[in-house]
């Protein structure tokens, strides 16, 4: 039985789909270079999502490397709307919108993590151990 994709990975793969439609409509100027660094980012992105979902173990790794990945998405797209690579405004301004929405869950993931980690640990109040008595403590020959 194959277990549902969490709703960070439904985001994290329509966002890759709409970069890839928005690439195939850019000139041919900006196709070959930004267009690349947008798929390569967008890929990355969802590479890791994946890890960070399916590898339990070094999931703070992986999620602290997603964070990242998509602040360099969101900076290759902030890019091309610099550039005017899109269509349109309204074009960047969806794919702007889905990377941010993404880059929330992402966050929120971090944090959940990093005080899951991080928790004090709950344990009764102990008494001190008594490391030495007050006879033993006293100088040789003396009265305590």
């Amino acid at each position: 039985m194959a277990h549902p994709l969490p709703p960070i990975m439904k985001i994290a793969e329509r966002l890759q789909l709409a970069i890839e439609s928005a690439v195939r409509a850019m000139a041919r100027f900006h196709k070959y270079h930004l267009g690349s660094d947008l798929r390569r980012a967008a890929a990355d992105a969802v590479k890791l999502c994946n890890r960070a979902w399916r590898d339990r173990t070094n999931q703070a790794h992986w999620v602290g490397k997603l964070v990242w990945a998509i602040d360099e998405l969101k900076l290759a797209l902030q890019m091309g709307c610099r550039l005017r690579a899109f269509r349109s405004f309204g074009e960047f301004e969806s794919l702007i919108r889905m990377a941010e929405d993404f880059g929330r869950q992402a966050g929120g993931w971090k944090r959940q993590l990093h005080q899951g980690q991080n928790a004090p640990a709950i344990m009764p109040e102990q008494r001190a151990q008594t490391l030495s008595t007050r006879v033993a403590s006293a100088p040789a020959g003396g009265n305590p």
